[in-house]
């Protein structure tokens, strides 16, 4: 995944940004667009990732549909994944499509 600079101070993220509840250990979020094909592949990766370690949610926003959050979050390409602890918080940022060990890793800094 590669890495953006964290955003300090942004306000945690719960249900009424997400659109459903986060996970309980970790949130993978994932900014889309319709005809995105990297964020196809980032959703399968992703899907597998949170079926693999027990609490944790993947959730898939439309960028397009969510343009106040985009905006918020400065969201400038899709796909964009957000890995939130359990709290909510931003604890990891990238941009473009992740590998399987990349997703890991920064759940593992997550769940910590």
């Amino acid at each position: 995944m590669p890495e953006q600079p964290e955003q300090t101070g942004a306000r945690r993220l719960g249900a009424a940004e997400l659109g459903v509840e986060p996970g309980e250990r970790a949130t993978l979020v994932q900014f889309s667009s319709a005809f995105c094909q990297p964020c196809r592949a980032t959703r399968r990766t992703l899907e597998e990732v949170a079926a693999m370690v027990e609490g944790v949610a993947h959730v898939e926003i439309d960028a397009e549909d969510n343009l106040a959050l985009v905006r918020e979050l400065d969201i400038r390409q899709t796909p964009t994944v957000l890995v939130l602890d359990a709290e909510g918080h931003i604890v990891r940022r990238a941009t473009g499509q992740p590998r399987r060990v990349d997703v890991i890793a920064a759940l593992g800094r997550a769940v910590a």
